[in-house]
């Protein structure tokens, strides 16, 4: 009997011994960086949020002044967009341009080539969600011109 009670305490002790703990990061400890030229226009800041540690799937904070937007480029697994600040617009090729706000979330499936970023009077922040496939999580496109993202 005693050797029942003290394998079943270990067995329940045991998960526990390799469980792991839950962590924190602050912005400050996360950083960020202006976004490329190549892959931007106007001011961008792009804030790591979490890396592909999560089933290869990452995420980003990104901030967009005014005027400000991405290149024209596709996910090979699609993307998720969280709207956490402000306004902006969304374009997928060939469509109209679209709205997005505080609170609204975006998705682009996979292969979709699009773009987006600020509205041209104001900014806008969110999360940028997208899974990795063969090594990559974005394909890059052409810059966004002012023409097109005027229009």
């Amino acid at each position: 009997m005693k050797m029942t009670l003290a394998a079943l305490a270990l067995s329940l002790a045991a998960p526990a011994a390799f469980a792991q703990q839950m962590t924190q990061t602050s912005p400050l400890e996360r950083g960020g960086q202006i976004g490329s030229p190549e892959t931007f226009t106007g001011t961008v800041f792009v804030a790591p949020v979490f890396g592909p540690e999560m089933n290869d799937v990452s995420a980003g904070e990104v901030t967009f002044l005014p005027g400000a937007r991405s290149a024209w480029h596709t996910h090979p697994v699609g993307q998720y967009l969280v709207v956490t600040a402000g306004t902006g617009w969304y374009q997928e090729e060939g469509e109209d341009k679209q709205v997005m706000r505080t609170g609204d979330v975006v998705f682009a499936p996979a292969g979709v080539n699009h773009w987006h970023g600020a509205t041209d009077g104001t900014s806008v922040t969110h999360y940028a969600i997208q899974a990795v496939q063969d090594g990559s999580a974005v394909t890059w496109g052409e810059l966004v011109s002012d023409e097109d993202y005027g229009g």
